[in-house]
């Protein structure tokens, strides 16, 4: 995928941001807890999208900022929480004064970015031994049913990022350190459906290759799902984090 390509997908979300927001998972409490441990109160969720990371955050009793470059992702945030504070930015270009943050943290974001501009400018913002959190929930494949519907779309970034080498933030942050949470989240069909619209391959594609993915999503859901309509997929749950120098 060329680059103009790949910026285009990372911008691209803004257009199913109701999708997003309904089909996309929560983080684990326990996940957010241990990428925020001995974290001050300010952090900044950077590729907030709808604000499914930032509401984690802020459930930690923490102040949040959310920042974006798409500002139709960031009006979902806001009709669900209209107290965040939101600014249209990128991880390269923060919209944030220097040492003003205690965490940056980004959910499903980080391999959208150049690694090492995002590194210079995420340490511009935090203050002295400041943290940068990276989370991903990546979909079990070892479940059949899962990745058979993981074989209906390309995939991810995400998943090709966090299952082969693995995420790299660049000086001065220190060594990264990473957990894993295993857990399953229950859904319906719809929300199945929506799960699949909201990923980048399948807004991208065209209507009638959507149409043709939804149909098979919808199949499979009838498949698989318990006699409630109740569909069970395990997650698991990628964490890192590292610090600057204090």
């Amino acid at each position: 995928m060329s680059d103009d390509a790949a910026a285009d997908r990372a911008t691209s979300f803004g257009r199913q941001a109701g999708a997003y927001d309904r089909g996309r998972p929560d983080y684990p409490a326990e996940a957010v807890e241990w990428m925020l441990d001995g974290v001050g109160p300010e952090v900044v969720d950077v590729g907030a999208g709808t604000g499914k990371l930032t509401r984690a955050v802020r459930a930690t009793g923490r102040t949040v900022v959310a920042v974006d470059p798409d500002a139709a992702m960031l009006a979902t945030l806001l009709a669900r929480s209209p107290d965040i504070r939101t600014l249209v930015g990128t991880a390269e270009k923060l919209p944030l004064s220097d040492a003003s943050a205690d965490a940056v943290v980004l959910g499903q974001a980080w391999h959208w970015v150049d690694a090492t501009v995002a590194s210079r400018e995420i340490a511009r913002v935090l203050r002295p031994g400041g943290t940068i959190g990276l989370i991903w929930n990546i979909r079990d494949r070892t479940t059949p049913w899962v990745a058979e519907f993981a074989g209906m779309m390309e995939t991810s970034a995400g998943e090709n990022l966090v299952e082969g080498v693995g995420p790299r933030v660049d000086e001065p942050f220190g060594p990264l350190e990473s957990a894993q949470y295993s857990w399953t989240r229950e859904l319906s069909g719809e929300q199945l459906a929506e799960l699949a619209t909201s990923r980048s391959p399948v807004i991208a594609a065209s209507a009638a290759e959507r149409a043709a993915i939804l149909a098979e999503v919808h199949e499979l859901a009838d498949r698989v799902s318990d006699g409630h309509g109740t569909l069970r997929m395990p997650y698991v749950t990628h964490v890192f984090r590292a610090t600057t120098p204090r």
